[in-house]
């Protein structure tokens, strides 16, 4: 083991000169990530710290000193601090989303895939006879596409077969075209919307000419672009069970389920915990007024805000901009006042919450939730802390 991680130095030092890695710029962990004092690995040298990392990894992981370089690596280009704490937060997520399988198999790809088609092609009134005859086309590796949808069982299969689909079949571009099936991918099942924001906002430090979509389904890519949405913003948290809630839900859900629960306790409104505050249609925030808009537009002589200003401010609700926006403070300046007229504890209202999410999707096969996530992964997260002791 020993051997091999000092040889995996040498390849992370080789690779470190490929990918052209800035020094770690943050040395002071997130509240939410300081376990005790909140050890730092500043100090250590790429060896001895790629040797710890490798020891948190669960006992069933294969290619260990793989795993530790690729985590070096892009801890280092993002700019996350070194510790116990901020890579067991990664190395739970990936235990739990995938096993530590770059490419996890999903079971019953083959009939999830079907229904799509149908589906696609149903909205289009097309005959599903007409479905089973391109089908039966053959494929660029020799199979028939139907065949090579028999017998998917990764979302990468997915990905390259509606590729090719789009190219060659009679209806792919006008039906198929941007309408790739496969959301999201890799080991920490990251979105490939995101993959793509982020690589524009700030450039992805290996050298490749793939699409980032295809990066994705590289562990390096997967690594990369599942830790900078778990570690690279601000979580505003003194726990990191939030953070876990916020990967699953999106940045800042349980920041802004907080929020809603404050709205609800000071205008006695039924109000869903979800995260989000506005409306959204295809990614983008509606003109059509949520209920948080409504219930707040009912006291707006109270927060002493304009309609145009709580838009204004819920238009930030993405961004950790939205924390220290007049809307959220006023919000909780009532709320608190409210609850403390109510009840003789005088405690301030919390601003993180866990979302109430039910997980949907063609992959999930029983009822689970942001909830049940975020408990399972910090289960897994200290579980991680306990294998550096």
């Amino acid at each position: 083991m020993r051997s091999a991680l000092l040889v995996a130095g040498s390849v992370l030092a080789l690779l470190a000169g490929c990918v052209a890695l800035d020094a770690p710029k943050k040395t002071v962990l997130p509240p939410d990530l300081r376990q005790g004092e909140g050890i730092l690995w500043t100090d250590l040298d790429s060896a001895t710290r790629q040797a710890r990392i490798a020891r948190l990894l669960p006992a069933t992981v294969k290619d260990r000193s793989g795993w530790a370089i690729d985590l070096q690596i892009t801890y280092d280009a993002i700019g996350i601090p070194a510790a116990p704490t901020t890579f067991c937060a990664s190395i739970a997520v990936i235990e739990q989303e995938s096993g530590f399988q770059v490419n996890p198999v999903i079971p019953g790809l083959p009939g999830i895939v079907r229904r799509e088609l149908e589906r696609r092609l149903g909205s289009y009134n097309i005959p599903l006879f007409l479905l089973d005859a391109a089908l039966l086309k053959k494929s660029p590796n020799g199979s028939s596409y139907g065949e090579r949808i028999a017998a998917l069982k990764t979302e990468q299969q997915v990905s390259t077969l509606f590729d090719e689909m789009i190219a060659e079949l009679p209806f792919g571009e006008a039906l198929l075209a941007d309408k790739n099936p496969v959301h999201t991918a890799g080991p920490m099942q990251v979105s490939v919307a995101f993959a793509e924001k982020y690589s524009a906002e700030k450039p992805y430090p290996y050298a490749s000419n793939k699409r980032m979509r295809d990066e994705l389904f590289t562990r390096r890519g997967g690594l990369y672009f599942g830790v900078a949405i778990l570690l690279d913003y601000p979580a505003p948290y003194d726990d990191v069970l939030y953070r876990f809630a916020d990967f699953n839900a999106g940045r800042f859900s349980s920041r802004n389920a907080a929020f809603q629960s404050a709205l609800a306790k000071l205008t006695g409104e039924a109000i869903a915990r979800d995260g989000d505050l506005l409306r959204y249609a295809s990614g983008k925030p509606s003109d059509a007024v949520s209920a948080v808009e409504s219930a707040l537009l009912g006291i707006s002589h109270r927060l002493d805000m304009r309609r145009s200003d709580i838009r204004r401010d819920l238009l930030l609700e993405k961004s950790a901009e939205f924390g220290s926006s007049p809307l959220y403070k006023k919000l909780f300046q009532l709320a608190n006042a409210n609850a403390n007229s109510n009840a003789s504890t005088g405690s301030p209202l919390p601003h993180q919450a866990m979302p109430t999410i039910d997980l949907k999707s063609p992959k999930i096969t029983r009822k689970l939730t942001t909830d049940w996530f975020a408990h399972r992964v910090k289960d897994r997260y200290r579980q991680c802390l306990a294998r550096d002791g």
